[in-house]
């Protein structure tokens, strides 16, 4: 898929939590064509400390405002001062890079999209995208409190929607693996991003259930186009760059303990 330097404009900096921003870009233009799972490579200008683009995975296309979101968590110089911007500020991206989740062509496919802090945020754009397909998914949305757990009314709005919190401030108390709703149901294929233990958890259930299973890796990709090395991951191909052969990845090609 062709890549672009996009010059774009930001349309909304909304501030959804004290830690976490979503920012709405747009162009003149057309966007470009995206699949759910790929990522962008975002320019920090103003920053005395922050030299390399942000590896940002895309939240959402809404393709009726030719808006492309981002779900940002602020953990460093380079993201808080991303999350500065205002109405009508230019933001340089490159994308799309990598590579996106399966999209069954099925749709009696059952499939269960499990997400942990903002590595929810790819999973907006795959339901939607699964949904528009004629397959209506299950979100199982993890986080440490009910404040952590974002975006859930758009989220209901493509399947429904179970949660976990690690303080049991909302829905189930603990990690998305103990949730009920992997007791109480079969499917077909999970998808998941977030934290790397919790992938790992899932994809050890996933094996264990012998469900198909997809994982987004989060690795340092300074990049984005697998020329720095920085994201490498040792899998049964070899050593490969996430940024370029990810980030998904189905588990049978990791070498995790599952």
């Amino acid at each position: 898929m062709k890549k672009y330097i996009l010059d774009l404009t930001v349309t909304e900096n909304i501030r959804l939590h004290a830690n976490y921003v979503l920012l709405k870009l747009t162009q003149a233009e057309p966007l470009p064509e995206m699949l759910p799972g790929q990522f962008a490579e975002i320019r920090v200008d103003g920053s005395n400390t922050t030299f390399l683009r942000r590896p940002i995975s895309i939240n959402y296309v809404d393709r009726q405002k030719n808006e492309v979101w981002f779900l940002i968590q602020l953990v460093g110089d380079g993201t808080r001062k991303l999350a500065t911007v205002n109405p009508g500020d230019t933001v340089n991206v490159v994308m799309p890079l990598g590579n996106g989740f399966t999209v069954p062509e099925d749709t009696a496919t059952k499939v269960l999209l499990i997400g942990g802090g903002v590595g929810t945020a790819p999973l907006l754009f795959l339901g939607e995208t699964l949904l528009k397909k004629g397959l209506k998914p299950t979100f199982l949305l993890g986080a440490r409190s009910k404040n952590d757990l974002l975006q859930l009314d758009l989220f209901e709005a493509l399947g429904d929607v179970h949660t976990t919190t690690e303080d049991g401030s909302m829905g189930e108390k603990g990690y998305v693996t103990m949730h009920s709703v992997l007791r109480d149901n079969t499917f077909d294929l999970i998808c998941t991003c977030g934290p790397k233990p919790m992938m790992m958890a899932v994809a050890k259930y996933a094996n264990q259930q012998g469900i198909a299973c997809e994982v987004s890796l989060e690795n340092t990709m300074a990049c984005g186009v697998g020329a720095c090395l920085c994201c490498v991951e040792n899998t049964r191909d070899g050593h490969v760059c996430v940024c370029k052969e990810g980030p998904v990845f189905n588990i049978k090609k990791l070498l995790w303990q599952i």
